[in-house]
């Protein structure tokens, strides 16, 4: 089953799908070794791996090359971050078929203006109602398979109040979108009002730290949520273990103790299907002996 289809597929079923987030292969893989049935690629650890914070300072094709390397990395369907789409209704067309054709999931685009920032930063500001809808409608139209996911995000309730990021979410499920993202509730009675206000599935971006305060996903789902995602969850579990590891060797001289060998590592990675690869077709054996094609 294509990736869009199996994501459609878990996102009607009951209960809500949690897509643990990351910003590279290997968090990707981690992801799905764990069990979880999604993975979500944060813009803002596309950013910081980068050395960049996350004030859009990204391309658009620095983010589809990095979601095509996690997309193909797992079996599992990848939900990427596309901002703001990167431009006009014409630059979302594009962005929407570049995402689609390296085999990502689902996309969400949001209402900043641009240079966007990180949702759960001040600061920011968002396009007129029109432009807004305009992208969504576009978006929708871009796709060249219905099954490839369009996710709505608003800012608004920021600069303009929850009654306006309500009413932008509605609307760009009337112009199409498959799915509505109402970004930064500020509150555990927003977080609630959403879905009951919102007329579809709705998406809950969990960011410990950040605006909204909600942590445990069982009450999110009671709510009514159809799809959370945690951006941070690799980026600060990687920063928090690095620090650590740095902070030990530092002051001990010792290289860590590890529990896993150097294979078993790398079987993690897909070791045993390219050794089954080598031996199959006997892989760099003319080489070796110096015989010629």
């Amino acid at each position: 089953m294509h990736p869009t289809q199996t994501l459609r597929q878990r996102l009607a079923a009951p209960g809500m799908l949690v897509a643990p987030g990351a910003y590279d292969a290997i968090g990707a893989r981690l992801i799905e070794q764990a069990g979880f049935a999604a993975c979500y690629m944060t813009g803002a650890g596309t950013s910081a791996a980068r050395g960049f914070p996350d004030f859009g300072l990204l391309s658009m094709s620095e983010m589809v090359d990095n979601a095509a390397v996690m997309a193909r990395s797992v079996s599992i369907p990848l939900i990427a971050d596309a901002d703001t789409g990167y431009g006009n209704e014409l630059n979302v067309t594009r962005t929407v078929r570049e995402y689609e054709a390296r085999g990502v999931a689902g996309i969400h685009i949001e209402d900043q203006v641009e240079p966007k920032r990180c949702g759960h930063l001040d600061g920011k500001e968002v396009v007129s109602r029109e432009a807004f809808v305009s992208k969504i409608r576009a978006a929708v139209d871009a796709r060249r398979t219905a099954e490839f996911v369009i996710i709505a995000r608003t800012d608004a309730r920021a600069m303009l109040g929850i009654d306006e990021a309500i009413w932008r979410a509605n609307a760009a499920l009337e112009a199409g979108a498959d799915m509505a993202f109402v970004e930064a509730t500020q509150s555990l009675e927003e977080v609630a009002l959403v879905p009951r206000a919102v007329r579809g599935p709705c998406l809950l971006n969990v960011v410990p730290g950040g605006r909204t305060p909600i942590t445990d996903l069982r009450e999110a789902e009671a709510m009514g949520y159809k799809l959370a995602i945690l951006p941070g969850l690799m980026l600060k579990a990687t920063i928090e273990a690095g620090d650590a590891a740095l902070a030990a060797l530092k002051m001990t001289h010792m290289a860590p103790t590890v529990t896993a060998s150097v294979a078993q590592t790398f079987r993690r990675f897909g070791a045993d299907e390219w050794d089954n690869l080598r031996q199959r077709f006997n892989a760099g054996a003319r080489a070796t002996h110096g015989e010629q094609p």
